[in-house]
């Protein structure tokens, strides 16, 4: 599965109180996926940052990870995303924060900007963890779009990597695919009709994709795909978040334009409230 591997996986770092647990983290996910970790740290080096790094670093270099820090000065954004290309990173993981007085997550300006721009996969945390909390549902895109099967390929090696038990497989189907105007008991039956046919339809799509997957990856994996209706972004994410799962995987959107930039398209609804834990495949 050398394909989908991620072999650098690199993560910012600031003197901020998830530290120890942001490191923690990433050196788990490094280790469980076989990869190489990139702390990168914006700002000047001094022995007293790397001291702190490695000591965070130290328990798991016993367990066999090969990791490195890079320190740069320099606009945030510029140097996360220059570093992660220098260090050839596959995916890089970012930490959201958490809204005042609401149990909901949000990403800040840096970050929201890192993640529209970088060139590789991004994992965004909502809640690091020192000690290890199990990923046990993952819930992935399954829209009609070329990059889908790599998706769903990817959601089921890192299921397969991290131990996961369950994967869902969600088709957004949007409200103006049913186009019958409900106002009786005639078209409410044809609205059924129609809904039936397009949930037909993207479940044998979706089965198509899954027999594509090697079986090493899906074996003691409880597979499920969800047929859903309404706004793409929106609908998956709220459907993570009421099924309670653990990691949310999901499509990297196409070059933006202009005009997406004015009518958010499906990613932009994840981003601004984050439902878990989000990958996002480039």
């Amino acid at each position: 599965m050398d394909t989908i591997a991620f072999k650098t996986i690199g993560i910012g770092v600031t003197f901020s109180p998830n530290l120890e647990a942001n490191i923690n983290e990433a050196a788990r996910l490094a280790l469980f996926l076989g990869g190489r970790l990139v702390l990168i740290h914006v700002g000047e080096s001094s022995d007293e940052k790397l001291n702190t790094f490695l000591s965070f670093l130290n328990p798991f270099k016993d367990q066999g990870l090969d990791f490195e820090v890079s320190f740069k000065a320099g606009d945030p954004v510029e140097v996360i995303l220059s570093t992660t290309e220098e260090k050839k990173v596959d995916l890089l993981i970012i930490g959201a924060l958490k809204k005042e007085n609401f149990v909901k997550y949000y990403l800040g300006s840096i970050a929201r900007k890192i993640t529209r721009k970088a060139t590789c996969s991004i994992l965004l945390l909502i809640n690091p963890s020192k000690e290890r909390v199990s990923c046990n549902h993952i819930v992935v895109n399954g829209l009609k779009d070329p990059k889908t099967e790599e998706t769903v390929t990817t959601a089921f090696f890192v299921g397969h990597k991290l131990g996961a038990s369950r994967v869902t497989v969600v088709e957004e189907i949007g409200d103006d695919e049913v186009s019958v105007k409900v106002d009786d008991d005639k078209s409410l039956r044809k609205s059924t009709i129609v809904k039936e046919r397009l949930r037909m339809r993207e479940e044998m799509r979706v089965k198509a994709i899954l027999k594509t997957i090697p079986n090493e990856l899906t074996k003691d994996i409880m597979i499920k795909s969800q047929p859903i209706f309404g706004k793409r972004g929106y609908s998956i994410g709220h459907y993570a978040q009421v099924a309670r799962a653990d990691l949310l995987v999901m499509n990297a959107p196409s070059k933006m334009t202009f005009w997406d930039r004015l009518f958010p398209h499906d990613i932009e609804h994840i981003l601004t409230e984050l439902p878990t834990d989000v990958l996002i495949v480039q």
